[in-house]
């Protein structure tokens, strides 16, 4: 059975914060247990903050083309661009929400390297085996509505390939490929919420084979050759 944790109690995450401490002062970890963070509070730690006033749209605006790696689309002030992380999503992940008013959060320059992180701090405090996944909050081409996905990840499978698996028919797939950590993130979300003060989300109960060194940018982020849409 799995289960979903809200990481309740948290202070304000600051720049200089450890992560890993904060976690483990509200929460008792067990094994192949996977504590999603969320993309502010990793932001937050890194100092990833910089001035902006929200109601300068020209600043605005170049904040997030100095965050894109190229511009897909504009739409008055929304900007669909990639980031230089690969990423596509909206702003280039600048965000105003849930930060003091006059600043912006900007995603963690390496978010893979950032899970690696929480994660070994985790693991040097308590010797368990741990995933640790980063979320932040996407839309989807041709899909209504938000869900959190994952940005960066250590310790747990990004991707389960069950190609050459059998389906429930007996049938065998061909390119049946689970993003797991989206999966991950999403579900947490669900313990989360989007406007509760709750950080971080402890998922237990997944299948201890996918607990593994794995990289959301090397194994999520499809490469342009490979994008029929490009």
């Amino acid at each position: 059975m799995i289960a979903l944790l809200p990481v309740e109690g948290l202070p304000e995450v600051r720049p200089g914060d450890e992560l890993a401490d904060l976690v483990l002062r509200a929460v008792q970890l067990e094994d192949h247990d996977v504590v999603v963070v969320t993309q502010k509070a990793v932001s937050k730690a890194e100092g990833r903050l910089v001035a902006l006033d929200e109601g300068d749209a020209a600043a605005r605006r170049r904040l997030i083309w100095s965050e894109s790696r190229r511009v897909l689309r504009e739409r008055g002030s929304l900007v669909i661009s990639e980031t230089h992380h690969g990423f596509v999503c909206a702003n280039a992940g600048v965000d105003l929400s849930n930060v003091a008013r006059g600043q912006a959060a900007l995603l963690p320059v390496d978010p893979d390297r950032s899970a690696r992180h929480i994660r070994d701090a985790l693991h040097a405090r308590t010797g368990l085996v741990l995933g640790v996944v980063i979320s932040d909050t996407f839309g989807r081409p041709w899909r209504a509505g938000l869900t959190d996905v994952a940005i960066g990840c250590a310790g747990i499978a990004a991707v389960v390939d069950l190609r050459g698996t059998q389906d429930a028919l007996g049938r065998p797939l061909a390119a049946t490929e689970v993003c797991t950590v989206d999966e991950i993130a999403a579900a947490a979300e669900l313990a989360k919420g989007k406007a509760t003060a709750v950080p971080a989300v402890v998922v237990r109960g997944l299948d201890k084979a996918w607990f593994r060194e794995s990289s959301v940018r090397a194994e999520v982020v499809r490469p342009h050759r490979l994008d029929l849409f490009w």
